[in-house]
């Protein structure tokens, strides 16, 4: 056996005991269902028995004991085969139903808990196909384990019983047995290789068609609806010819197969009809051999009907271990120091950070030093580095050079649920949850919050009015991403969100750049509730929102080039005063 196909093998069986482990805790349902298997394999050669019994003793002795016990016989062997499949079936795939929401929920959580570079990088139709299709793959594998087993305990019993009729027969019967083995390997290889195209489709589908329904808006927008149809159809049509190739291969070794077991019944008939001429074999004892020899190959044909399915199941599970085991996957971590204290200080000392495949750094040597109530301000042009600076304050992302501290520890020290508890976000991508306007205002707490607390933040953040104006009130479903509600009312419940989890420090990343005049208004009027008393960060594309900031801090390319009050870096910063002329169409 070649080195490749060594290995092949190796990777398989390391697949198969892997996915194994997750029907482990499922013990009982698989020990009733290897109970049922046992009991249903022996059945097939116990069927053969019954059809030589009734053909030799009832058919051609006519006795009438013998009807009655092969009539009960036959009542009795259904009866139990089908008890016993019905468990073996039950009892395996209901331990398989389990196993894979075991996988789901681990693959689920070890997403949850990776870094946001991952995300930057990875579509998520994709993590969505390998979460639902994939991991339902990995369902088939015990079951169709226990399946082979079976049909091969099968195939044994009934290769045994042939034997015992008539060795001469059974010689003629298997003679082209080994045969089978050449669909059994050939097609394998080729099965899985045809599955892994087929599920990299489907997640290339998955990934369009999660893109074109967020995207609607866009694509309605510039009426491109024909051409994001066409790239669907495209995909789909690659789903489709992948998949028809699977059926082609599928039906190959099974036709193959079915051949093979013609071939060997065609040998049986010739060589046992001559006997029955010459008087040498019975009839019964032939239809009984005959029986038996169709029971057999069955078995095998379902031994290359269950290969298919487990080859199915260990690329399901090729592609979840691969997003489970990824090296460069590390799940966030932080350290082991609690954030309970009031706020003092934060500091970013000489930080550079840059993100994967970028020519240039995103943030360099940046140096800022925020104290507890204070308002500072980041402004700059698009793509200075401030939405990325207010990044790193939660650990969404960690700087390649320099430290962050805040009150002296450094933001590694604290533990990822505190610190970020501690830490109060307000983007202008605002994100509600399909959920109602209550439990997206008490979304993430702590604890459970009263309807008085939740109210009297909307109404710190100016909701609460247009709140009873919906349908349901406070238990009005939003809609997906908050669809059913204006641009401005979503900010407002975000902010309402920020209000109730109370933070010692606020991220404000251009929370009201995307708004029109009369709710920007009004969602400044809730911002300023927001940051009264608290220290706050405020990246702000409107320069009308910081004017009275405490400190504003002026971004370009990567780096603070200048820091200080509003009148004064209108007077010495030029960038701050070219923006401000920008937005305000004047000269100072």
């Amino acid at each position: 056996m070649s080195e490749s196909k060594t290995s092949g093998i190796q990777h398989s069986l390391r697949l198969m005991k892997r996915s194994l482990g997750y029907f482990m805790p499922y013990k009982k349902r698989i020990m009733l269902g290897v109970a049922g298997m046992l009991v249903v394999a022996p059945c097939a050669a116990a069927t053969a028995w019954l059809v030589k019994l009734a053909v030799d003793d009832v058919l051609i002795k006519k006795d009438m004991l013998a009807l009655q016990l092969v009539t009960l016989g036959v009542i009795g062997l259904m009866t139990l085969k089908g008890v016993f499949r019905f468990i073996q079936v039950y009892y395996m795939n209901t331990a398989g139903l389990y196993a894979i929401n075991d996988i789901r929920k681990e693959l689920y959580s070890r997403i949850m808990y990776l870094p946001m570079n991952f995300f930057n990088d990875t579509q998520v139709g994709m993590l969505m196909s390998r979460i639902l299709n994939d991991v339902g793959l990995v369902r088939t594998s015990l079951p169709s384990l226990i399946m082979l087993i079976r049909e091969v305990f099968t195939v044994i019993g009934l290769t045994f019983y042939v034997f015992y009729l008539d060795w001469e027969l059974a010689f003629w019967g298997v003679l082209v047995m080994p045969a089978v083995l050449y669909p059994f390997i050939t097609f394998s290889k080729r099965l899985r290789k045809l599955a892994r195209k087929a599920q990299t489709s489907v997640s290339d589908v998955s990934v369009l068609l999660q893109e074109g329904l967020s995207g609607i808006k866009v694509i309605k927008g510039f009426a491109t609806e024909k051409r994001e149809s066409a790239r669907f159809n495209d995909e789909a049509h690659v789903y489709v010819d992948v998949s028809c190739k699977q059926i082609r291969a599928t039906e190959q070794s099974s036709r193959i197969m079915e051949i093979i077991g013609s071939l060997a019944a065609g040998l049986v008939l010739w060589y046992g009809g001559t006997r029955v001429i010459q008087g040498d074999l019975t009839s019964g004892a032939l239809l009984s051999f005959l029986t038996s020899l169709a029971l057999l190959y069955e078995p095998i044909k379902r031994i290359n009907a269950t290969n298919i399915d487990l080859q199915m199941a260990l690329t399901g599970a090729e592609r979840v271990y691969e997003i489970m085991d990824m090296a460069k996957l590390v799940s966030e971590k932080g350290g082991t120091l609690t954030f309970d204290e009031p706020f003092r200080e934060l500091v970013l000392e000489d930080v550079t950070f840059s993100y994967d495949n970028t020519p240039r750094p995103a943030l360099e040597n940046v140096n800022l030093v925020v104290k507890a109530g204070e308002r500072v301000a980041i402004v700059g042009s698009s793509g200075s580095g401030k939405s990325t600076l207010a990044n790193l304050l939660p650990r969404f992302f960690d700087p390649q050079q320099g430290r962050i501290t805040l009150n002296g520890h450094s933001l590694k020290d604290y533990d990822l649920k505190s610190l970020r508890r501690a830490t109060g976000m307000v983007a202008q991508d605002t994100f509600l949850f399909n959920a109602t306007v209550a439990e997206n205002i008490a979304y993430g707490s702590v604890s459970e919050y009263s309807q008085d607390e939740i109210e009297a933040a909307a109404k710190a953040a100016y909701a609460h009015d247009f709140i009873l104006e919906l349908p349901q009130g406070y238990q009005t479903l939003v809609g997906e991403r908050g669809v059913k509600l204006s641009g401005g009312q979503k900010q407002r419940l975000t902010i309402a969100r920020a209000i109730l989890k109370n933070p010692p420090l606020l991220i404000l990343d251009e929370a009201t750049s995307a708004l029109d005049t009369e709710s920007e208004r009004i969602v400044q009027l809730a911002l300023e509730n927001l940051m009264q008393s608290r220290t706050s960060v405020v990246i702000a594309h409107r320069l009308s929102t910081i004017l009275t900031a405490d400190s504003i801090v002026v971004m370009e390319n990567g780096r603070i080039v200048d820091q200080g009050r509003h009148a004064t870096l209108l007077e010495r910063c030029e960038i701050y005063r070219r923006l401000y002329e920008m937005q305000y169409g004047c000269a100072q």
